[in-house]
């Protein structure tokens, strides 16, 4: 799949071959289109089984929603498998298949799953069973994208406090458990993380901050390039405005109590992290390749069921059309379908106003609104005949 590969789907009733064949119908739907704006694939859709207009109608617009909620998903995916490979997009094609296909070559050669889909259920049965699989796809791939990525927050923060500087990392390495008083009923040691370029404002001013500082207790514990870290102790009755003094003057008090085994509980949490990240990293790509491809497949049956809708209420029964898929990109699809317009504009009927010469004339708004609100067409801008363009990124 390169990137900017546009589809379009086309669905054209087999009268516009002289001989009534399907094959003579692609034939002619090919030198439409011509070589040099895309390439046109045969599309195979089955027979469904056909119930009421009303019915119809009302699937064509559940297939409208259901086609934008599998286009939603087939990019959400692609964006989780974009973010768990640092955005290496090579390796991000490589993980987006259908059916361990590539998806150009799937499409081509697209046929649908009578399997899985069986063609002699209801219409609205199989719109039921593909919109559940499409919403089950995307919860299961953001759990496990939510799973990973709380994981891997909390492996970097674990990494943060064992390399970061004296004001944000871990202490368990850093402080002297014989530099800290404990289990004092009076006094207590506070440990602050101050910038080097305040050091000696710190030795002259911290005495003072608040009374019952004992004097000259600032015992230096650790340096790093950005920060000091001083051990300073107080009477406990002022402890809690020591703190507040030394935040005012932006030194960063820090949090620590000696634990008996705390460094080897660190290193084994860091430890067991990096395996769970690890572990997760490896299962979310799993599921998000499979994901792409579940999620992108759906997406393909849905839009064949589109046009197989709507091409029962455009030609009417008896149903004889056929479907080509034409392989473009953005600036020749519009040249593609000028050269449709062109050839089948007739299609419409009455449907749209004509020039003198017989053209449609694209500035009828007013009945393209009226279709649209039949609620067969939904966001597709009205056209003579079927058609769909779409893009699988």
């Amino acid at each position: 799949m390169s990137k900017g590969t546009k589809y379009l789907l086309v669905s054209l009733p087999t009268s516009i071959s002289p001989s009534n064949h399907a094959e003579e119908a692609l034939t002619a739907l090919r030198s439409t289109v011509t070589n040099d704006v895309g390439n046109t694939f045969p599309f195979a859709i089955p027979n469904f089984k056909i119930g009421t207009l009303d019915a119809l109608v009302q699937q064509a617009d559940d297939l409208t929603k259901l086609n934008n909620a599998c286009e939603a998903v087939v990019s959400k995916v692609g964006d989780s498998l974009r973010q768990i490979l640092d955005g290496d997009e090579g390796k991000v094609q490589q993980q987006k298949t259908i059916n361990d296909k590539p998806v150009d070559q799937y499409l081509r050669t697209f046929q649908w799953n009578k399997v899985k889909y069986r063609a002699d259920k209801p219409i609205a049965d199989l719109i039921d069973s593909l919109q559940k699989e499409i919403q089950g796809i995307d919860n299961d791939v953001k759990s496990k994208f939510s799973q990973y990525n709380q994981t891997k927050g909390a492996l970097a923060a674990a990494e943060r406090k064992r390399t970061g500087n004296l004001s944000t990392k871990s202490l368990v390495n850093v402080v002297n458990p014989s530099a800290i008083i404990r289990d004092s009923e009076y006094l207590d040691t506070h440990l602050i993380a101050v910038p080097n370029m305040v050091v000696k404002d710190f030795y002259k001013s911290y005495e003072e901050l608040c009374p019952m500082v004992v004097p000259r207790s600032a015992n230096e514990l650790a340096k790093d390039d950005e920060f000091t870290l001083f051990g300073v102790t107080t009477f406990k009755k002022h402890s809690t405005d020591f703190v507040h003094k030394c935040r005012e003057k932006r030194w960063t008090p820090r949090d620590y109590k000696y634990k008996e085994g705390s460094k080897e509980e660190e290193a084994k949490e860091a430890d067991q992290l990096a395996k769970d990240e690890k572990k997760l990293w490896g299962e979310a790509l799993r599921l998000g390749r499979t994901g792409y491809s579940e999620s992108a497949m759906i997406w393909i049956h849905v839009l064949a069921l589109r046009v197989f809708v709507e091409t029962v209420l455009r030609y009417g029964l008896p149903l004889d059309f056929v479907c080509g898929l034409v392989q473009t990109d953005a600036k020749s699809a519009k040249k593609a379908k000028t050269n449709l317009d062109s050839a089948y504009s007739y299609l419409a009927g009455n449907a749209f106003g004509r020039d003198s010469k017989g053209r449609i004339k694209k500035d009828d708004s007013a009945t393209s609104n009226d279709m649209q609100q039949a609620g067969h067409l939904g966001d597709q801008e009205y056209s003579a005949y079927v058609y769909y363009e779409f893009e699988i990124v």
